[in-house]
């Protein structure tokens, strides 16, 4: 790989995508030796001596949670159910030295949890949330990843047609893409308490399965009418990121998700759609975006108009938008935001992957090298403080901004 020391961390993202770890042809598990691909870089133009082992264990890592992030998403919901979803998350914490903590099933609805337990419930392994903890000592701050983890969605009893329910176990992606990005973090130090917050269920029709017109109520208190069983993503990761404001006392939320099939139509297949309450926040997303391969668009954020496309006569919201017309996507996101509430003073970012989550058949690991460029400001490792948004162009915050807010100081 020819490129210079700046291109490095997004070449190497790149080149993991190139070799997908899962497949089940049959020549495949015939085939004795293991194939080694080795990757040699020859760095060019200024600053271009010889890349430190540190620099390489941190490209190690990198491609290790894209194609991680990749595997999950291209695996079928006949071995990549909740049940083996959970196997994951518990694998990446014993690697990590972290014991996740998991509420399930029937302990969801005791709880609260009326999203994702309404999602999940008519399947044959049930639903989940799943959350991994990093909480290093002198942290000043708490970031919180929330993962949209639908392990296969048939669209409940709003169900989806022959031509468009294929290829819908990909839409786990954005818990795949947070389970990669935490352990490269983690692996390679990071100062501050990161959460990462896994949603799962399996959207599939049964007698237990919720009907349009059923009306949950969600862990943040509010009452969801639903009136589209295919807008469970948006349940889901309500809860959660209620969970992550109301118990991990995040300063700073993200959610990333395979969220709506129009997020293809405003941002295209190459860039996710970022939504956030914070400008800063999605200047520096557009930016990370460009520093590691993940590219990122904005999507328009305008709560006081868009949001009355949930207006309910008989609960709080409804979950699906009233007009189709009007930027589905954006409406998706403050759907998402609602439940913590607009006037929340943390910054909450929300990123629709639902396109370059894949390319073609196969999954692209899309997401980890985003988290992991967006958040490098508060790593231990060079490389990675040197693809986030401030560490390209090497400035870093006032003073003044840094006393004004410390949610902001990541950026």
């Amino acid at each position: 790989m020819v490129c210079e020391r700046s291109e490095v961390f997004a070449s190497a993202c790149a080149l993991a995508r190139a070799f997908p770890l899962f497949t089940h042809r049959s020549s495949a598990s015939r085939r004795t030796e293991k194939k080694t691909v080795t990757v040699e870089f020859f760095l060019v133009g200024q600053n271009n001596g010889p890349i430190e082992v540190a620099t390489l264990k941190c490209l190690a890592s990198a491609t290790e949670g894209v194609r991680l992030a990749a595997r999950i998403v291209d695996t079928p919901c006949n071995e990549m159910n909740t049940d083996n979803f959970l196997e994951e998350i518990k694998k990446v914490g014993k690697d990590l030295g972290i014991t996740p903590t998991i509420i399930r099933d029937e302990e969801l609805k005791e709880r609260g949890f009326g999203g994702i337990y309404g999602v999940g419930k008519a399947a044959l392994h049930p639903p989940a949330l799943a959350v991994l903890s990093h909480t290093p000592d002198g942290a000043t701050q708490t970031i919180a990843w929330v993962g949209k983890g639908i392990v296969y969605d048939t669209g409940g009893l709003s169900i989806k047609g022959k031509t468009t329910m294929p290829g819908m176990k990909r839409d786990c992606g954005g818990a795949a893409a947070i389970l990669g990005a935490f352990k490269a973090t983690v692996k390679q130090g990071f100062k501050d308490n990161l959460h990462a917050v896994f949603c799962l269920a399996e959207n599939a029709v049964g007698p237990c399965a919720t009907r349009p017109d059923d009306i949950h109520v969600l862990y943040s208190g509010k009452t969801v009418e639903i009136n589209n069983t295919d807008a469970e993503g948006r349940l889901i990761l309500a809860d959660g990121v209620a969970y992550a404001c109301k118990d991990l006392g995040a300063d700073i939320i993200l959610d990333m998700a395979t969220l709506t099939g129009a997020q293809g139509i405003a941002t295209g297949k190459y860039h996710a759609a970022v939504l956030t309450n914070n400008e800063e926040w999605e200047k520096a997303c557009v930016k990370a975006g460009r520093n590691c391969g993940d590219l990122v668009h904005p999507l328009v954020y305008c709560p006081e108009l868009h949001f009355s496309e949930f207006t309910s006569a008989v609960a709080d919201m409804k979950n699906s938008v009233a007009d189709r017309d009007n930027t589905p996507s954006s409406c998706a996101g403050l759907f998402i935001a609602s439940h913590i509430g607009f006037d929340w003073p943390g910054v909450w970012v929300h990123i629709d992957i639902a396109a370059p989550v894949h390319a073609g058949e196969r999954a692209t690991g899309y997401g980890v090298a985003l988290l992991l460029s967006l958040f490098g400001g508060a790593s231990e490792d060079p490389l990675l403080n040197m693809v986030s948004p401030l560490g390209c162009n090497g400035d870093s915050p006032t003073e003044d901004m840094e006393r004004d807010s410390k949610r902001r100081r990541l950026v």
